[in-house]
């Protein structure tokens, strides 16, 4: 649980945060009005209620898959691909998993239900549910 400024609790479902949400508009390689792009938008599966920082970019030749209330911080790169090698695999970011600032996400990671993974972290691996990953590259904190 959470508290406000005013000191009464607030949720930490960031769904509870939205009065109204809509997809937004998504344009191959163009920023959206929340100045984070997609590339190869056809390969994006955005549930609802998720909240993208600005400067974003998402990659989603293989596919990208992101779950209803996921949070993901400013400057973040999400790859289904990679051009350094070729690796071509689905990105899966389940519901409720928060994404620190500046944190770039590799081909065939998966992000478990309520995982948190800090700021400026590289994820090679799979961060199981609600577990705390962070660094470079990113490694289960809460052990």
């Amino acid at each position: 649980m959470s508290f406000g400024a005013d000191g009464a609790p607030m949720s930490d479902d960031p769904r509870e945060r939205f009065d109204e949400w809509e997809h937004p508009e998504i344009i191959d390689g163009e920023l959206t009005e929340y100045n984070w792009l997609v590339n190869k938008p056809d390969g994006l599966q955005l549930e609802d209620y998720v909240d993208i920082g600005a400067f974003t970019v998402i990659n989603a030749h293989a596919g990208v898959t992101i779950g209803s209330g996921v949070q993901i911080g400013p400057h973040c790169d999400i790859h289904s691909k990679s051009t350094i090698d070729g690796e071509a695999e689905e990105v899966h970011i389940r519901e409720g998993a928060r994404i620190g600032s500046h944190t770039t996400i590799l081909p065939g990671v998966e992000i478990g239900s309520n995982a948190l993974v800090g700021s400026h972290s590289l994820v090679r691996e799979d961060v199981p549910e609600g577990t705390f990953y962070k660094g470079v590259p990113a490694t289960n904190s809460d052990e």
